[in-house]
């Protein structure tokens, strides 16, 4: 079945309320943890660095030496034959050639974060490394952590409820088509475009077509999930000059299947919504915010003992949720 999740703060003030962004979002998930218990994760929008990027790359799947490290310690006198420490050597070498210098790192979970400098172009950098790394994601707002298990477990792991920025978007999935990893884990970022990433409960089923198409436009793919289809034919359309909300509406002729799906850039949520509206996405919508859940439970998570004036958006639609920044 697999569960989306979304929150946006539509202001930049002093909020009402009581939760942090990453509570709240693991709050939903927790709510609907029967719809997909396999993995979770979290694309969460942070304050901008000052001329900074932030980058985050998959390690290997069996933990190293390196994976024992704090978050804030070096990662010196590793294994040089362990493959965690490898493949973190294998990262810095590969960004020191492409000119990225590495400000900050720490191992987290299955990830190697980084802040960098960099001046160059996003899309370049991740055509050079894509076929020896694998980018989970990069920008100057984003940051997605993912990983095999339940979202509690993985809120201590990667202390995802410390985390109070303006928005996010989050899964947690029910594997049917490919198996249980880190990598096919949601959410998917749109490989090259700093910023976008994508959430999705359904099937896309001209997946083949719809990527051979992209691959031939010259978009490239990580795995083969359908979420991350949606992701890069968003910054597809995107960098053909159309903005988010044409992508959205475009969306819903070319890709086939059921489906509800969410986006995420650097300020604004939105979503699409296929003609047999199979799969649910309830909303609710106050002054202050935008909560957005599989189901009802979810949302109901954030306001305990309160009746909602929730909503679902109708079949064969598409919408949009920008911040006043």
């Amino acid at each position: 079945m697999c569960a989306i999740a979304g929150l946006l703060f539509k202001h930049n003030v002093k909020r009402n309320f009581a939760m942090t962004t990453g509570q709240a979002l693991t709050e939903i998930l927790d709510a609907t943890l029967h719809r997909g218990p396999d993995s979770a994760g979290w694309a969460l929008y942070r304050d901008p660095l000052k001329d900074l990027y932030r980058m985050r790359f998959l390690l290997p799947e069996s933990p190293g030496t390196a994976h024992a490290m704090g978050k804030d310690e070096g990662l010196e006198g590793t294994s040089e034959n362990d493959s965690t420490a490898y493949q973190i050597k294998t990262i810095r070498q590969e960004l020191e050639a492409l000119d990225v210098t590495i400000v900050k790192e720490w191992v987290e979970g299955c990830s190697f974060a980084i802040h960098a400098a960099y001046d160059g172009d996003i899309l370049t950098l991740t055509r050079s490394i894509e076929k020896k790394l694998t980018p989970i994601s990069m920008g100057s707002r984003l940051d997605i952590v993912k990983d095999v298990g339940v979202p509690r477990d993985l809120d201590k792991k990667y202390d995802v409820s410390s985390f109070n920025g303006s928005h996010g978007i989050a899964h947690i999935r029910l594997a049917t088509e490919s198996g249980v990893h880190p990598d096919t884990a949601h959410p998917f970022w749109a490989c090259g475009f700093e910023n976008i990433a994508t959430v999705h409960n359904g099937q896309i089923t001209n997946y083949w077509i719809m990527r051979r198409r992209l691959e031939r436009k010259g978009m490239a793919f990580q795995t083969e999930n359908d979420t991350e289809l949606i992701a890069v034919y968003l910054a597809y359309q995107m960098s053909q000059k159309a903005s988010l909300k044409e992508a959205l509406k475009a969306s819903l002729d070319d890709l086939d299947g059921t489906f509800s799906y969410l986006v995420a850039t650097k300020d604004a949520i939105g979503y699409a919504k296929d003609k047999l509206a199979a799969k649910p996405m309830v909303k609710y919508e106050n002054d202050e915010m935008i909560a957005i859940s599989s189901e009802e439970v979810g949302l109901n998570r954030l306001f305990p003992g309160q009746a909602l004036e929730t909503s679902e958006p109708a079949p064969f639609t598409y919408g949009l949720w920008t911040r006043d920044n």
